[in-house]
C-alpha cells in the first residue's frame, strides 16, 4: 500500500535557507517562471538576428531582470558560505527558467565581477551593473587552447602558431588588432567588454604571458561579426569581434603580463562554478517537468510512474540534480573562502552539472516518448541547451585532462 512521500523543498534536500537566501530565491523563481522560460521559449524560435532586433522579447526580459535589483557589490559584501548560497540559487534559478538567457546574463556581469575581484575602481566604473558584458577569450584558431596558458597539456609535437588577436603594449598605450571568434558570448552586442589576449611587450607576441583589459565596446576599430545561429541556447547571442588598431591607455589593463595566468584562473574557476549552478537548473527543470508528465500520462490503464521502470528512472534523475546541486554548493564556497582559488575543483562542478543536464534531459525527454521529440512540448530545447553546454567555456574533455594534471603531485614525479 503506498504511503505519503515526503515533500521536499524547491531545491530538494536543501537545509533550510536563511530569510535573505529564501526571498532570494522565492523572487528568483517567480522571476523565471513568469518571464524567463516564456520569453525563452519565444526566442528559440527565431533568427539569431531577430532575437537581438530592437523590440526583440531578449530586451524586455533583459529589463526585468535588472528591475530585480541584483548588486555584485552587495553580494560581494557576504560572508563567503552566504555569498556563495546566493550565488548558486541565482544561477540555478536562471538556469532553470532558460540556460540561454541565464549565460547571457552571467557573461553580461563578468566585467564588473573581475573589475571587483581585482579592486580596480576606475574598470569597475566602466562596468556598472547595467551594463551588458561580454567574456572575449576564445580565438577561430584556438579555443580551449585560451584556457591553458600555461600550456600544461599542449602537445610536446604542437605548434601552436601566430595567436587571432594580440595586445601590443607600447609605453602608456595598448593597441589592439586580430579577432575573437563567434562563440563570445553577448559579442554582437555588449556595451564591454573584458578581453583575455597574448601580448606583444617587445618580443613578440605571448600567450603565455597576456594581457586581460576591460573597455567600453563603441571604441574606434572595433567591429562585430552576424550572431551565430546554433544548435541549442539559442536565447543566448554569440559572434565575433574584430579589433583593428584599437587604441587604449595602460588604465584599462586589469592583469599584465605578470599576472596574466592568475587572471585566467580566477575568470575560469567563476566561470565554471556558475555553468556548475546553471545547469544543474536545466536538470532540474527537465527532472520537474517529467516528474509532472509521469503523473499525468497514463499508459497500460495507470499513470506511468505506476510503472517501475518510469519510477526507477525518475530517482536517478533525482540523484544525479542533487549531486550536481551539492557538488556545486561545496566547490563554489571553497573557492570563495580560499585564498587562492582551485581550479580543478570548479572543473568538478562545470562537468558534473553539465554531464548532470545533458542526461537528466534526455532521460526525461524518454518519459515524454514521442511527445518530447515534439517542439509542442519544452524537452527537445533542454536536451538541445545541455547539449551546448559540454562545449562552452572550455569544452569537458579538455576540463578533465587539464584536471587530472592539476591533481598530480609534480614533486613526486
Amino acid at each position: 500500500m503506498a504511503t505519503a512521500s515526503h515533500k521536499l523543498g524547491p531545491l530538494g534536500a536543501e537545509p533550510e535557507l536563511s530569510e535573505m537566501a529564501g526571498m532570494f530565491q522565492d523572487s528568483l523563481h517567480k522571476f523565471s517562471a513568469d518571464y524567463l522560460r516564456p520569453i525563452g521559449q519565444k526566442l528559440d524560435r527565431m533568427t539569431p538576428e531577430e532575437v537581438i532586433a530592437p523590440g526583440s522579447p531578449y530586451w524586455e526580459v533583459r529589463s526585468k531582470y535588472l528591475e530585480l535589483g541584483v548588486s555584485l557589490d552587495s553580494l560581494g559584501e557576504l560572508p563567503p558560505a552566504e555569498q556563495a548560497k546566493m550565488f548558486c540559487i541565482l544561477f540555478e534559478e536562471l538556469g532553470w527558467g532558460d540556460a540561454g538567457l541565464g549565460i547571457s546574463f552571467a557573461a553580461a556581469a563578468l566585467p564588473a565581477y573581475m573589475s571587483l575581484l581585482f579592486k580596480n575602481q576606475y574598470l569597475r566604473s566602466l562596468a556598472p551593473d547595467d551594463s551588458l558584458g561580454c567574456w572575449a577569450i576564445t580565438e577561430p584558431d584556438h579555443g580551449s587552447d585560451m584556457l591553458d596558458p600555461n600550456r600544461m597539456i599542449f602537445h610536446p609535437e604542437g605548434n601552436y602558431g601566430r595567436p587571432n588577436c594580440i595586445a601590443t603594449i607600447r609605453g602608456d598605450e595598448v593597441i589592439l588588432n586580430g579577432q575573437k571568434a563567434a562563440w563570445v558570448s553577448n559579442g554582437t552586442i555588449a556595451k564591454v567588454c573584458i578581453l583575455y589576449c597574448a601580448a606583444d611587450v617587445g618580443q613578440g607576441p605571448d600567450t603565455r604571458n597576456g594581457a586581460c583589459l576591460i573597455f567600453p565596446m563603441d571604441l574606434k576599430g572595433i567591429s562585430r561579426g552576424k550572431p551565430l545561429d546554433k544548435l541549442g541556447q539559442r536565447a543566448l547571442n554569440q559572434g565575433e569581434i574584430f579589433f583593428d588598431n584599437v587604441k587604449l591607455s595602460k588604465e584599462h589593463i586589469l592583469a599584465g603580463p605578470d599576472t596574466y595566468q592568475e587572471a585566467v584562473t580566477a575568470i575560469h574557476t567563476l566561470a565554471n562554478g556558475l555553468m556548475g549552478a546553471t545547469f544543474t537548473g536545466v536538470a532540474r527543470a527537465a527532472y520537474e517537468l517529467a516528474h509532472d508528465y509521469a503523473h499525468e500520462r497514463k499508459a497500460g490503464g495507470v499513470a506511468i510512474i505506476r510503472h517501475q521502470a518510469v519510477a526507477q528512472r525518475l530517482f536517478h534523475m533525482f540523484r544525479k540534480v542533487e549531486a550536481a546541486r551539492a557538488l556545486t554548493h561545496r566547490v563554489v564556497h571553497y573557492n570563495l573562502a580560499a585564498a587562492t582559488p582551485c581550479l580543478q575543483a570548479a572543473m568538478t562542478a562545470k562537468i558534473t552539472g553539465t554531464q548532470t543536464a545533458f542526461e537528466v534531459a534526455s532521460d526525461a525527454l524518454q518519459i515524454f516518448g514521442g511527445n518530447g521529440l515534439t517542439r509542442e512540448y519544452p524537452m527537445e530545447k533542454l536536451l538541445r541547451d545541455a547539449r551546448a553546454s559540454m562545449i562552452e567555456d572550455g569544452c569537458n574533455e579538455i576540463l578533465s585532462i587539464k584536471g587530472g594534471y592539476l591533481l598530480a603531485d609534480w614533486d613526486r614525479l
